[in-house]
């Protein structure tokens, strides 16, 4: 897809972050819109920045992790736009645990949004792309999706899945000669509020001596990329087929780092790790 003017794009978790940016850079490229998200008002702001630049803007209240919601959601996106071309499966949660404290509950609520959520998308939107002549999926993992981190066990789980079931897709839709095509996405520290509404369990502390909100204060001090930035870097890969975008420096290096033997990067990450623990424990002991 060399140009989006016309074409209608789909998009889960448009109601913030890189959702809401991808919308509000594809409306401003005469791209119609066909938004979700399951916060009302969130979506209801992002349709409204969207609206008023002569593109037709949906919206649906639709929880990625119901396969039925979103396979309705696909047909009713063709229904009222007459075909779909671009799909972004962004919708996504954190969650900071440890394995051994982390409740089953939490572990499928993560899978159920950052990767049934993709895997609904893709599965429901995928004919509807092909049946357009032409399309392209986007799904977002992480940067934790090419390095495991202690206390993101289900989160590295889910983003892992999605780099390894975007990779085969790819795959397949070159192999039969598809006129879609799809791209991973491994965002590194963009400003949103994925980390602040993170489900955070006390057993984090243990591990990094942040929790709750002192966890997302930390995060949106290390991100440097902005959501705007992200959606022009993703809406670029499109345009150029990319298989994979790493956004932002951060990602970059992380990219690197993954590449190094595992022992070296998870023996720095164990020694890191411990070294802040005793700090943290040295400065409670002053108090």
């Amino acid at each position: 897809m060399k140009d989006f003017a016309g074409r209608v794009a789909a998009i889960t978790g448009a109601g913030s972050g890189i959702g809401r940016a991808l919308a509000e850079d594809l409306a401003g490229r005469r791209a119609h819109l066909a938004l979700s998200d399951i916060d009302d008002e969130g979506l209801a702001e992002t349709a409204a920045r969207c609206e008023g630049r002569g593109v037709k803007v949906t919206t649906a209240r639709v929880d990625v992790a119901d396969r039925a919601a979103v396979f309705a959601w696909a047909d009713g996106v063709v229904a009222e736009h007459g075909a779909v071309h671009l799909v972004v499966n962004n919708a996504g949660v954190g969650l900071g645990a440890t394995i051994e404290a982390m409740s089953y509950e939490d572990f499928e609520w993560v899978m159920g949004i950052d990767f049934w959520g993709v895997v609904h998308g893709t599965k429901a939107f995928l004919p509807h792309l092909a049946a357009a002549g032409e399309g392209h999926i986007v799904n977002l993992s992480s940067v934790f999706g090419l390095v495991s981190v202690p206390s993101q066990s289900a989160y590295n789980a889910a983003k892992f899945a999605v780099r390894g079931f975007t990779d085969a897709l790819r795959m397949e839709l070159e192999i039969t000669g598809s006129p879609v095509s799809c791209t991973t996405v491994h965002p590194g520290g963009v400003k949103t509020n994925i980390a602040r509404n993170a489900r955070i369990d006390a057993s984090v502390a243990d591990l990094t001596g942040d929790a709750g909100a002192a966890a997302g204060d930390e995060f949106e001090k290390l991100a440097r990329t902005t959501a705007a930035e992200a959606a022009a870097q993703i809406l670029r890969a499109v345009e150029r087929n990319r298989r994979r975008v790493l956004v932002g420096p951060d990602a970059k290096l992380i990219d690197l780092v993954s590449r190094l033997p595992a022992g070296l990067y998870q023996r720095a990450t164990v020694l890191g790790a411990k070294a802040q623990r005793r700090g943290l424990a040295r400065r409670r002991g002053r108090q």
